[in-house]
């Protein structure tokens, strides 16, 4: 997947810049018209550790990270704690360019900070670097940046090899350059760039590797952004004027991106002692006439089981937010899966009743989470917003014109006083804002404060007016009124059919499936295998609850055998399929992952033809192939 293509690794250690960098070098690159992607890999650990981003870039759409990499900038860890190699985690010093080498393609680029590093340490490196044919330049970065500033120039050092060795238009970065530093620190950052550049160019072969960057151009504007951005972006857009939560990786990224910009709209955020206050404080502001919205990881949104299940019964508004990482427990929270599908569907009390989007795209992000604000608000039923690490931490170019739709600052179905001048009422003058018998499920509320419409909220099982009710009666109604709320929601999902996307030929007799981050992977890698003469096509599925039952049967009676993609061990999407549509289980075979890295595109390529097409298997322990039953 690399031909025609740029493929940069920066790897560092936690603390030496890794990530800024390479986010302003993706963002340089789009402005020069490039369509851009990045992944990024990091330590979990408290004292940080190696870690790297690779930024892809291409003259083409891209939207997955791609098949390995071809060009590494290894700065060394310049933060390492112990540089032996009889320590724990090994001689973390030298781990920017000894992990690195495994990933990266033939014929690739290797620039290394010999100021840090020294290759010789690598016990078979001259070895692999003759039989891969990679190009090594180690250049001393470290010494070109603090003689003209300071060591942590020596980024800026690097992205200027990178230029000189790439094919890439100095302006195009140092322009960038411009925009996001002050003067203090622009001069100095110039000038070790201009020296490292014009030093590669003068002392180097930089003609000899066959690793450029592109040129392309946008037909429209785009801007660079993460699934958490879009996240945040689309709540903020839908009127969301408050938020509660407790930090975790990776949904923090969610919570400090609506930190920063609520006070400016008015609203307000807080930080709380754990995540039951903060689902509970979200429940008590939306109940009050705010939109809000709350959320967490995996070890955080189980404490918020309870308020979930409150909001659930009350009828309470409520989006919340959901960051999968690989479980169980703490387990590795830096990295990408997406086991918590079943927790998230299924956590609460007694038979739970709640709106799933799990966005695959971060323009889908920003639609879905828009949607799940809506519905949550229009229909008094808590909408979670399902991603992971992978989705949330990851950089792509995406049209302005996504953020183009207006505000809405609707509070969904709320009467006026009016209204409840009109609405039902008990003896006792309270509003029965739990009515049992109503058109779609939903009895409009009321808001505190407002003239005539008093009432209880309680957790216990209530009559119209809220006073609790153990009448058998009241609670078939009550229960049937509820969920009739989800048979409706799913006619409104089905009359929009916007949310579950297709691609590929329609005609296509072999089927790919898979759900949130895989989205767009699994879509390159159907067009590699189209490209090999192979029928195949792709459904990407983004509404987990209700589930679009009648999309994915259709589907899947369309094909003769289907493929489910996903980064669990247990299968759970293809469970939830089976769940679902009870059948098609002698036609769906699983493609799993679950090792701490996502699926890159060949990976799926090699799943569905040597394990489901040729029936053998897998060469190694990067993915796991589970059949068809009965086989």
């Amino acid at each position: 997947m690399t031909d025609h293509e740029l493929i940069w690794r920066i790897a560092g250690g936690s603390g030496d810049g890794i990530a800024s960098t390479s986010q302003n070098f993706a963002k340089a690159l789009m402005r020069a018209g490039l369509h851009v992607f990045t992944h990024r890999h990091y330590p979990s650990r408290i004292r940080g550790g190696h870690t790297y981003t690779e930024v892809r870039v291409s003259a083409d759409p891209v939207k997955s990270r791609g098949d390995g990499y071809n060009f590494l900038l290894a700065l060394g860890d310049s933060f390492a704690r112990n540089p032996s190699e009889g320590a724990y985690y090994g001689n973390e010093e030298i781990k920017p360019l000894s992990e690195n080498l495994d990933e990266l393609n033939e014929g690739g680029v290797i620039v290394y900070d010999s100021g840090l590093l020294d290759a010789s340490e690598i016990e078979d490196f001259d070895e692999r670097v003759e039989e891969n044919n990679w190009h090594v330049y180690d250049i001393d970065l470290r010494t070109i940046a603090r003689e003209h500033g300071r060591e942590v120039m020596r980024n800026t050092a690097g992205v200027a090899v990178t230029c000189a060795i790439a094919d890439i238009e100095p302006d195009v970065i140092k322009s960038l350059m411009s925009d996001a530093m002050p003067d203090k620190i622009l001069e100095p950052n110039l000038t070790v760039f201009d020296d490292a550049y014009e030093m590669v160019q003068e002392e180097y072969d930089v003609e000899a590797p066959d690793v450029s960057a592109p040129t392309g151009e946008h037909d429209e504007e785009q801007v660079l952004l993460s699934g958490s951005d879009a996240i945040a972006y689309g709540a903020i857009d839908e009127g969301c004027r408050f938020i509660a939560g407790y930090p975790m990786t990776p949904w923090t990224e969610v919570f400090t991106i609506m930190t920063q910009n609520l006070p400016e709209l008015g609203g307000i955020s807080e930080q709380v002692e754990d995540e039951i206050a903060a689902a509970a404080l979200a429940i008590g502001a939306s109940h009050a006439g705010v939109k809000a919205m709350s959320g967490s990881s995996g070890g955080g949104f189980s404490l918020m089981s309870e308020p979930l299940g409150l909001a659930e019964i009350t009828e309470t508004p409520l989006v919340l937010v959901e960051a999968m990482r690989a479980g169980p427990s703490t387990g590795m929270p830096t990295k990408p899966e997406q086991s918590d599908l079943e927790h998230v569907l299924y956590t609460s009390q007694g038979d739970s009743h709640r709106i799933v989007f799990a966005p695959g795209t971060a323009a889908e992000a920003y639609y879905q989470t828009r949607k799940a604000f809506q519905i949550a608000y229009e229909y008094q039923i808590p909408s979670i917003v399902l991603y992971d690490q992978k989705l949330g931490g990851e950089l792509s170019n995406v049209p302005a014109s996504v953020f183009d739709e207006e505000p809405n600052a609707d509070l969904g179905s709320v009467l006026t006083e009016a209204e409840l001048e009109d609405a039902p009422h008990d003896d006792s003058g309270k509003y029965q804002r739990f009515q049992h018998d109503t058109e779609n499920g939903v009895s409009p509320r009321s808001l505190p404060g407002q003239k005539g419409g008093r009432y209880l909220a309680t957790g216990n099982e209530h009559m119209p007016a809220g006073h609790i009710s153990e009448s058998p009666e009241n609670r078939v109604a009550q229960m049937n009124r509820r969920m009739q709320k989800v048979d409706n929601i799913r006619a409104e999902l089905d009359a929009d059919g916007e949310f579950n996307t297709v691609h590929g030929d329609e005609d296509a007799d072999l089927g790919l499936i898979t759900f949130g981050s895989q989205q767009g992977t699994v879509e390159e890698a159907a067009d590699v295998l189209n490209e090999k003469g192979h029928s195949v096509k792709v459904l990407g599925v983004s509404e987990m609850m209700p589930f679009p039952k009648q999309q994915v049967a259709d589907f899947l009676d369309s094909v003769d055998e289907a493929l489910v993609v996903e980064m669990t061990a247990s299968a759970q999407f293809r469970g939830l399929i089976s769940k679902e549509l009870g059948g098609y289980g002698d036609q769906m075979s699983s493609l799993l992952k679950y090792n701490g890295n996502p699926f890159e595109p060949a990976d799926i390529v090699e799943g569905f033809e040597t394990a489901l097409l040729e029936g053998e298997e897998l060469p190694d322990n990067r993915t796991k192939f589970v059949p068809k039953v009965g086989e």
